[in-house]
């Protein structure tokens, strides 16, 4: 299946001289959703994972339905302020300032192996800030799975020490 032909793009979004490059066509295709797991299973093996971790908030439909497949768990890395309970934060710096995400403190058993899902992979500054987050907090990253890799924006390049997966590259 070609992703990329059910991929819808708008130009100038959110601001002008942005091409945004738009997966929600995908989510009304059941074929689609299975052609993405069945993508991602191939690349991750099941023993290499304890829970899924989906990035806000497009991540957490690939965390859900990647979990669904292996029957495993998913958890959620959110914007601050967002999550109930004892969380752990990290900031980290974006393209014109600052940023911050948050887990739940007691979400993640120490050691437990932890692919981080998002939609789209661009400058790599909130996937590199997920996977310190998730070290943080005592689980171990086993990579990452991104439906859209933008790879001109080279986001890859802070999160290359981890096992990495995109299914369409742009």
């Amino acid at each position: 299946m070609n992703l990329k032909e059910k991929i819808s793009e708008f130009p100038n979004f959110p601001k002008k001289g942005i091409l945004f490059r738009d997966f929600s066509p995908l989510l009304k295709d059941p074929s689609a959703l299975s052609f993405i797991a069945d993508e991602f299973t191939k690349h991750f093996h099941p023993k290499d994972i304890d829970l899924f971790a989906g990035i806000e908030s497009r991540g957490f439909l690939l965390a859900c339905i990647l979990a669904t497949r292996y029957n495993k768990g998913m958890v959620m890395i959110r914007k601050a302020g967002k999550l109930p309970g004892k969380t752990s934060k990290l900031s980290y710096k974006i393209e014109y300032g600052q940023d911050t995400i948050e887990i739940q403190k007691d979400i993640i058993s120490k050691g437990q192996k932890i692919l981080i899902c998002d939609d789209l992979l661009a400058t790599g500054g909130t996937a590199k800030a997920s996977a310190k987050l998730i070290e943080k907090v005592g689980g171990k990253v086993a990579g990452f799975a991104f439906i859209i890799e933008l790879t001109e924006l080279n986001g890859i390049k802070g999160i290359n020490q981890y096992n990495c997966k995109s299914l369409v590259k742009y």
